[in-house]
């Protein structure tokens, strides 16, 4: 009898009559653009007899990362391809074809997203800053839909639904029976006090937040109006630190958004997010501002100040 294991490695160990026999996987470069080049990248490194150590060497990528790209499951960095090139000789094919691989969408989400979209799956600690809105892996489909709406008001009906259900599908990240990411989020005050649903469904958006809280799965942290200037003023933050990546810092605007992974700037907005937290509330004293709140929506009474 035959038994596999290890299904999401480059190699799988099979069992048969009690003895285990390694079996190299095949990667089906027909699922998708990222798969054709991982596998590309596979064929090209393994015909140059080089290990994944040994074609790592001098860049910042673990070995799990190349594995995940060589299985489409992760879309190829510009700086990976170009190391690419430079070990294997490859005259630019995985530079130019890098750009590819980052266009091919997934539904329901801006293309300038993609890599967060990636990266969130991957992430050991996820840390944000939401000065307007809560933030997309926190939002119950109702709240998601009513900003979505907002921001594309002559949206088709099927093309809301597309942007709702692939902001909820980011969310199995905390239904998962791991611990990863650890993930923070500091809330402006005016998020819990200044609704954008009506009464009983705001009450359902901060339950979810509460409920998320009270599994261990997520840390609030409130920033009260009455702090007055405090770090991070000006725009949102989203900081993802990785085992085998270096860190990536996120800002968005409307219609557009920001990847950085400047090691130097980075580091920068890594002191800003900390000094930040440091003039939050404690999550205890925040959690029980945001369950006083849930209790006044659903109470049908408007939540002025946090206090």
């Amino acid at each position: 009898m035959f038994r596999v294991h290890g299904a999401n490695s480059g190699i799988d160990t099979v069992s048969y009559g009690g003895e285990r026999v390694v079996r190299r996987k095949d990667i089906d470069g027909s699922m998708s653009v990222p798969t054709f080049y991982g596998k590309e990248l596979r064929w090209k490194r393994e015909a140059a007899g080089l290990s994944l150590e040994t074609f790592l060497k001098g860049s910042y990528f673990g070995k799990t990362y190349l594995s995940d790209i060589e299985h489409g499951q992760r879309r190829m960095p510009i700086e990976l391809a170009r190391h690419a090139d430079r070990v294997l000789g490859t005259d630019g094919f995985f530079e130019r074809n890098c750009e590819d691989v980052q266009k091919a969408r997934r539904s329901g989400h801006a293309a300038y997203f993609e890599k967060v979209l990636e990266a969130e799956k991957f992430a050991l600690t996820i840390e944000e800053w939401c000065p307007i809105l809560i933030p997309g892996l926190l939002q119950t489909p109702a709240y998601a839909r009513a900003i979505i709406l907002a921001e594309f008001p002559l949206s088709l009906e099927e093309e809301v639904t597309a942007k709702v259900n692939g902001r909820m599908a980011r969310a199995e990240l905390f239904e998962e029976d791991h611990r990863v990411p650890e993930y923070w989020a500091i809330l402006h005050e005016s998020l819990i006090t200044d609704p954008i649903l009506p009464f009983p469904e705001m009450a359902e958006q901060l339950d979810r937040i509460v409920e998320l809280t009270e599994r261990r799965r997520i840390t609030p942290q409130l920033i009260l109006r009455k702090i007055g200037t405090h770090p991070l003023m000006i725009g949102s933050a989203k900081i993802m630190t990785f085992p085998d990546a270096p860190p990536l810092f996120y800002t968005e605007a409307l219609h557009s958004g920001d990847t950085i992974d400047d090691p130097a700037i980075v580091k920068e907005y890594r002191r800003s997010y900390d000094r930040l937290r440091a003039v939050a509330l404690s999550p205890e004293a925040s959690l029980d501002l945001i369950k006083a709140a849930a209790e006044d929506y659903r109470n049908g009474k408007r939540v002025d100040r946090l206090e």
